[in-house]
């Protein structure tokens, strides 16, 4: 019987989140079986770790196991540097899972990786649908690796000639560290400039699909910054596919169609995404936003039940976001934000406020605060009717923006709740100046 290696946590562990994981009942309970079921022995690495050196045994068991099943859930450190030793020594029979509600590093999102679920106590849910996605995948596995090997250390699939590459790609890896460098450089000139500049480079750059993946998310994300949207999604199918296919290119994709006026088709997306990785804030966040953006139109054109329906949809989506991780107030403050939109406004606004804010002043006092943080401070303070916290924070929402369509937002949202007020007569004059100085800012 073949022997089948596993890499995860021991114990109980919290997740990113805080959420506490019993990783011994995930091993006992679902991978453990899994493994039996599949005609595979499992060997769970126990804690042969002294002063952070791994043993002897370890280094065995990680390169001679035929098969290896690795949990990447709370990106435990040892468990990414015992895949990395596989990765390297191994070019197949390794499967992925994590538990959903996180997300996964960007150097490991492109890897076919199998989601399950946790109780509030954090042990496996739903069990027997995951045990047989990973029985499935474990057979399959073992039918390639003795039939038709495919690689899926992603060392093996990329690095040409590994692990006996050639002495002369030394001077071309160089060269093309060199490259990358000066072409993000001239990206971010090239943003100052407008669409036109970063059309320019893109043409420069050739062929999308040999240039690193760096590059490419960074002239991806230019297109972003300069709200050109068709040009975001045109760059899609002139990535590699492996590259298109990462959680963070699909959000963005997501968000490019949603301003294209493609809304049906950014909201398949999100969907998949969170049937196939689990709920994470970013993309509860971009799926809420289509909503609002289906609710807007559906007012403008007098549809006042198709309008409650997606105002409702989107609170919940933005809801789901805040809950699968409170330390990300964006999801938070837009769910209160439409809350307070509601006729009459959703009382449990009143509970959440509270919650968002504690969130974002912990960001805040981190020392990294990025423009959403100071953005969801003011919107906090607007709708508390604080004159003064919200001309105190406008200062450093305006100072941290990096992108028009962040003070743009802001401002139409602000404008939302002034609206809102004013039907019910609660309007306060201060709140125009605050809109007027993100518009403006957003047009520089």
């Amino acid at each position: 019987m073949d022997l089948c290696f596993v890499l995860m946590p021991f114990g109980k562990k919290p997740d990113v989140s805080g959420v506490m994981i019993d990783f011994d009942a995930v091993y006992k309970e679902l991978i453990a079986p899994a493994i039996e079921e599949a005609g595979l022995e499992s060997i769970r690495a126990d804690e042969e770790v002294t002063g952070g050196i791994i043993h002897k045994p370890m280094f065995e068991r990680l390169i001679l196991c035929e098969y290896a099943v690795a949990d990447l859930t709370s990106a435990n450190a040892n468990v990414f540097y015992e895949l990395g030793l596989r990765h390297a020594v191994r070019p197949w029979s390794t499967v992925l899972l994590f538990a959903e509600g996180g997300r996964l590093p960007f150097d490991v999102a492109p890897l076919r990786a199998i989601p399950y679920r946790l109780t509030p106590e954090g042990k496996p849910a739903d069990v027997a649908t995951t045990k047989a996605a990973l029985v499935e995948r474990l057979v399959e596995t073992h039918k390639v690796a003795h039939e038709n090997p495919t690689a899926d250390s992603p060392i093996f699939q990329l690095v040409e000639g590994f692990p006996n590459v050639s002495s002369d790609k030394t001077d071309v890896f160089r060269k093309q560290v060199q490259y990358s460098a000066e072409v993000k450089s001239r990206l971010e000139e090239a943003r100052r400039k407008g669409v036109d500049d970063i059309r320019a480079i893109e043409k420069e750059l050739g062929d999308i699909k040999d240039q690193e993946s760096g590059v490419v998310i960074d002239l991806f994300l230019s297109y972003r910054s300069v709200n050109a949207w068709d040009d975001m999604i045109a760059l899609i199918d002139k990535m590699s596919h492996p590259l298109a296919a990462t959680v963070l290119v699909q959000e963005q994709l997501a968000l490019a169609l949603n301003r294209a006026g493609q809304g049906e088709k950014a909201e398949k997306i999100l969907t998949d995404l969170i049937g196939r990785r689990g709920p994470s804030g970013e993309t509860y966040g971009i799926l809420g936003r289509v909503y609002k953006d289906r609710w807007e139109a559906a007012l403008k054109n007098g549809k006042q039940f198709l309008a409650r329906g997606f105002l409702d949809k989107a609170i919940e989506a933005y809801l789901q976001g805040f809950e699968s991780d409170w330390r990300d107030a964006y999801p938070g403050i837009n769910a209160v934000t439409l809350m307070e939109l509601k006729e009459p406004p959703d009382p449990r606004r009143e509970r959440l406020i509270p919650v968002v804010a504690y969130g974002v002043e912990r960001r805040i006092a981190s020392g990294k605060p990025d423009y959403w943080d100071y953005a969801t401070r003011l919107e906090l303070a607007v709708l508390a009717k604080d004159e003064k916290k919200a001309k105190d924070t406008l200062g450093d929402a305006l100072a941290n923006v990096r992108e028009p369509w962040e003070p743009e937002t802001t401002a139409r949202n602000l404008q939302l709740i002034r609206e809102a007020r004013e039907r019910r007569q609660e309007g306060f004059p201060w709140a125009n100046e605050i809109e007027e100085e993100l518009e403006h800012k957003a047009k520089e």
